[in-house]
């Protein structure tokens, strides 16, 4: 799937913000961070540059994200409910901030609940991402 810059930009924003929703950030997020921004095209410096600073940052605008697409923002969700239990739980401050972006993407919150419910009985290990599956286009 092919998306845009804003997009994409929104995609890791987005992400920065969710793993700081429980102030702390573990190896297994750092790793999916990185992950997720090389798979949009950032730089693996900048991409731990951010993950590093996001906790004491305040100029990221903390509104969640909004995309052109219900699918991109179908697939920002997924990938924000595997980031969420990298580190074994999804914090209840990282649950309700992906509610809000749902909400603010017109998801529908029973959508929301069963794609928690099915990221968090998934097993495979490294986990799949729908980032993997995009691209920026420029």
């Amino acid at each position: 799937m092919k998306i845009s810059v804003k997009d994409g930009s929104n995609y890791f924003r987005g992400m920065l913000l969710l793993i700081r929703q429980d102030r702390i950030i573990r190896e297994p997020e750092i790793e999916l961070m990185k992950r997720i921004g090389k798979a949009l095209g950032f730089e693996k410096e900048f991409c731990v540059s951010a993950v590093q600073d996001v906790l004491d940052n305040p100029f990221i605008p903390e509104a969640p994200p909004e995309f052109s697409s219900q699918e991109i923002a179908k697939r920002f969700i997924r990938d924000g409910l595997t980031l969420a239990i990298a580190d074994e739980e999804v914090h209840a401050l990282e649950e309700e901030w992906l509610k809000r972006v749902a909400e603010s993407n017109g998801l529908d919150v029973n959508w929301f609940r069963h794609e928690r419910e099915s990221v968090v009985n998934r097993r495979e290990r490294p986990p799949r991402l729908e980032v993997d599956d995009m691209t920026v286009e420029y």
